[in-house]
């Protein structure tokens, strides 16, 4: 009892020095608020405002209708320009799309000629020039269609396909942004804590007090393991409860309470991580370059942004022995799919394992560096 005790009061006394240290605490409300609802909303979900000109150079009343499709809020109020105006608007980014109607086009049109109309795409900026390309192209031949035909609309297919979206009915970005962006920052704030609790331990000269106190460098480590841990952890069901559900209005399909079963247990490899990365770092700079180093890969190949299918074979071999690989599986399956136990028991095996071979490897090297001090 004499052991846990010690770590449980390290721990606390890890918890004050957290809430001494304005930025860290400042940086743990931003992380789980304002950063989970700009990764939400910053990509629009739909074309929104997206400025078009149109270059009218037929003046016709097939040309002037389709200049009029275009509505807000999707488009600003498409600008009429003349053919030299078209590539400086272009070059200098004041329009996303321009359309050229060229002349005589309502003539070839009516003479079943073919005309082409020439659609310019600012590629740079991808989301829109992605979508709006498709849309554009729609409005298009769906005003040619009507004023040929009369009516607007198509000949019915041979097949229809039927389609039916799971999991994501309005494929909203939103759902999968948010969920995908707490993960992140599980990972991230779990490193960047214990490893931070390490080195201001250092910095301040109190880890010499530690020393020539009755505890081991397991009770040190666990100390720090468990208060960081849980400072995330807590962050982390608030942001899930009031963030993603109550601000956003996302629908989260499965137990929130396995969630953050997943999320204790990869935060004891995390965390370990910190530790271990903590003693390899001389100060805090060092701490953030290292932090770089590992936390973008950790990140980038997880399975969060590009599914692990579409990544080599290599990759996908060296990452299954890294905790935010089964950590990103286990929490889509079950905040996306609504999935249970028995579908994210084997991640989190793996994760426990990882976990234990972190924590070793971590406690071992926190071992060594305490000898060197002493």
């Amino acid at each position: 009892m004499g052991r846990f005790t010690n770590v449980y009061r390290l721990g606390i006394k890890e918890l004050w020095a957290l809430a001494r240290d304005p930025m860290l605490l400042v940086l743990i409300v931003y992380s789980f608020t304002l950063a989970i609802y700009t990764a939400a909303t910053a990509a629009p979900e739909t074309l929104h405002k997206v400025p078009i000109a149109i270059v009218d150079e037929d003046d016709s009343t097939l040309s002037r209708r389709i200049s009029s499709a275009f509505l807000p809020p999707h488009f600003f109020k498409p600008s009429t320009i003349t053919l030299p105006a078209m590539d400086p608007g272009m070059d200098s980014g004041i329009y996303t799309f321009v359309i050229n109607i060229p002349p005589e086009f309502q003539a070839d049109v009516i003479a079943g000629r073919s005309p082409a109309i020439q659609l310019n795409v600012d590629a740079t900026r991808m989301s829109q020039a992605f979508t709006g390309s498709g849309s554009i192209q729609q409005i298009i031949m769906g005003e040619v269609a009507e004023f040929v035909q009369g009516y607007r609309g198509m000949a019915a297919p041979p097949v229809t396909v039927e389609q039916r979206m799971r999991f994501n009915p309005t494929l909203a970005p939103s759902w999968m942004t948010s969920v995908m962006e707490i993960n992140s920052m599980i990972t991230m704030l779990s490193v960047i804590l214990t490893g931070a609790a390490l080195i201001r331990e250092r910095e301040h000269g109190t880890i010499e007090h530690l020393l020539v106190m009755p505890v081991t460098p397991a009770e040190i480590m666990l100390s720090k393991v468990w208060s960081m841990a849980l400072v995330v952890l807590l962050a982390s069901a608030f942001s899930i409860a009031v963030v993603v559900q109550g601000w956003l209005k996302i629908p989260v399909a499965g137990s929130v309470g396995l969630f953050l079963l997943m999320v204790g247990l990869h935060l004891f490899s995390t965390t370990s991580l910190g530790i271990f990365l903590a003693t390899l770092s001389r100060s805090m700079p060092q701490f953030g370059l290292l932090i770089i180093l590992v936390i973008m890969p950790l990140q980038m190949l997880s399975g969060g942004t590009t599914p692990m299918e579409n990544m080599p074979k290599l990759i996908q071999n060296i990452m299954f022995f890294a905790p935010t690989t089964h950590f990103v599986a286990a929490s889509q399956s079950i905040l996306y799919r609504g999935a249970g136990l028995e579908v994210v028991w084997k991640d989190m095996a793996a994760i426990i394992v990882i976990g234990l071979v972190f924590y070793s490897i971590s406690l071992a090297r926190f071992r060594k560096t305490l000898s060197q001090m002493g």
